[in-house]
């Protein structure tokens, strides 16, 4: 492919191929399925500190750690695998994060028992529609929004842990509340102007 043809991507991610795939196929698109939901609400809460990619290296590492994201499953961990996992050289052998993962399973159960989804419960925080951005360079992308700050605030006051703001609005990026793509990356339009999946 010659360089008149290249796609225009968003910098963050030309560092590796792994990280373009993820542009290109996950980041922004709108996730509407409780189980990845948790899983990128975990994801996002271990990278507390570190770099994406370094958990991007561990995905798959976290998905048979933590019973392929299921909550219910999650849930039942006790002490004997909060310590497996503190073995585990897989994921991030962080012991709050790791005992976060757990709590948070409960409070991601506790948050489907009361609205139906916990799909339903963080949706609900952008009337069920994406928001779209114009964001021209990186330096314009925020760390956290009036939106991300409502949202860790219920998420801890529901018992939610590692769900800062700045957290939380990486998840809303990472799952497609809101349309981050830069105006010149060609998924921004892409996105913008796709069918948005029945609920």
């Amino acid at each position: 492919m010659n360089r008149g043809t290249e796609k225009r991507r968003c910098p963050w991610c030309l560092g590796s191929e792994q990280y373009r795939r993820y542009h290109d196929e996950e980041w922004g698109v709108p996730v509407h399925d409780d189980r990845k939901l948790f899983e990128f609400l975990t994801l996002e809460g271990a990278q507390a500190g570190l770099s994406w990619s370094t958990i991007l290296a561990k995905r798959e590492n976290y998905r048979r750690a933590f019973a392929r994201f299921d909550p219910a499953r999650v849930a039942r961990f006790g002490p004997r695998d909060a310590k497996r996992l503190m073995g585990d050289a897989g994921i991030v052998r962080n012991r709050l994060k790791i005992d976060s993962t757990i709590s948070n399973a409960r409070a991601f159960l506790a948050v489907r028992r009361e609205f139906g989804t916990f799909d339903a419960y963080l949706w609900s925080f952008v009337n069920g529609l994406p928001l779209q951005s114009r964001r021209r360079s990186m330096k314009d992308v925020p760390a956290r929004t009036d939106v991300s700050d409502a949202i860790s605030k219920d998420l801890r006051r529901r018992g939610f842990r590692f769900v800062g703001s700045t957290i939380v609005y990486a998840l809303m990026q990472a799952v497609g509340l809101v349309n981050d793509h830069l105006v010149n990356c060609y998924r921004h339009a892409q996105l913008a102007s796709a069918k948005l999946p029945r609920r």
